[in-house]
């Protein structure tokens, strides 16, 4: 097998712990529309179920993506899944500083990034007064806005933004010796005097962490939210008015469809470029 026809692999890791989610849907989509993109190479995609079957992946693939997911991120303590979920996230990043060995790149969302920054000690994960719930706009910090994946978009930049838990209080020292850079930070309230929430983070060049929902796909989600069920439960939990809002703003290309269509695939690309960097010379042929 020649190097250009390996495929691409590519690990999922589900944390909704069988609960059922937009999320797993939107992620599959994108890496379906990144099949054959590069020279024509296969993307093989396998899934995980960290949560309910404590399924957790080998070192041999170039990307891993876990997931968000419901719930607490402190539910899993004394777990089996928890450990050996940590035990992977150590794994990933003894081989990532270890020049002999393939460097492996991470993107972890919502609930995996709140358990990456309770593993890591990079800040206080703690529930929030009142749920986030919308495609709201996101700050970029001065990092951020050099940062490859956040580079192509505007700052603020909108992202679906769905959590009842948060990461902050960032910890510097532990931030500086990890060598991890924030990111983004959550929108600015004037009128809230709480400290803003952290949104994004890169841990290191491979690995980088979102609060917010990169995966998130406008037309899917607004084909969700408009069923009756999904309606009448926003309208109830956060008002007409809210409803009103996201949906315009899954409808309006200005919003949710910049991020949907660069931060995720801008993260593979980073990938393939610095994992398997002959696919991406075919690639720009």
């Amino acid at each position: 097998m020649s190097l250009s026809s390996k495929p691409v692999k590519v690990a999922v890791l589900d944390l909704y712990n069988g609960v059922e989610n937009q999320g797993m849907r939107c992620i599959r989509e994108i890496l379906a529309s990144v099949h054959g993109t590069y020279g024509g190479t296969t993307v093989t995609v396998h899934e995980f179920d960290v949560r309910s079957k404590t399924e957790i992946p080998d070192s041999s693939y170039d990307i891993y993506i876990s997931s968000g997911g419901p719930g607490s991120p402190y539910d899993g303590e004394g777990s089996k899944w928890e450990a050996e979920y940590f035990k992977w996230l150590d794994a990933i990043w003894s081989q990532n500083t270890d020049a002999s060995t393939p460097q492996k790149f991470v993107l972890s969302i919502c609930h995996s990034f709140q358990l990456m920054s309770r593993h890591f000690d990079i800040a206080e994960v703690e529930k929030r007064k009142s749920d986030s719930f919308g495609v709201l706009p996101v700050h970029l910090t001065e990092k951020g806005k050099n940062d490859e994946l956040f580079s192509k978009l505007t700052d603020p930049f909108y992202a679906a933004d769905f959590r009842e838990w948060q990461v902050l209080q960032p910890k510097m020292k532990s931030i500086q010796s990890l060598g991890a850079s924030i990111l983004a930070l959550e929108k600015i309230r004037p009128h809230v005097p709480l400290e803003r929430a952290v949104m994004a983070m890169r841990i290191s060049p491979e690995i980088v962490g979102t609060q917010f929902h990169p995966e998130a796909d406008p037309e899917g989600m607004f084909h969700h939210f408009a069923k009756e069920e999904q309606r009448e439960k926003i309208i109830k939990r956060h008002s007409k008015e809210k409803f009103n809002q996201i949906m315009h703003r899954l409808t309006d290309p200005e919003f949710l469809k910049p991020t949907y269509h660069t931060f995720i695939p801008s993260f593979i690309e980073q990938a393939i470029q610095v994992t398997r960097p002959e696919l991406f010379s075919e690639h720009s042929k």
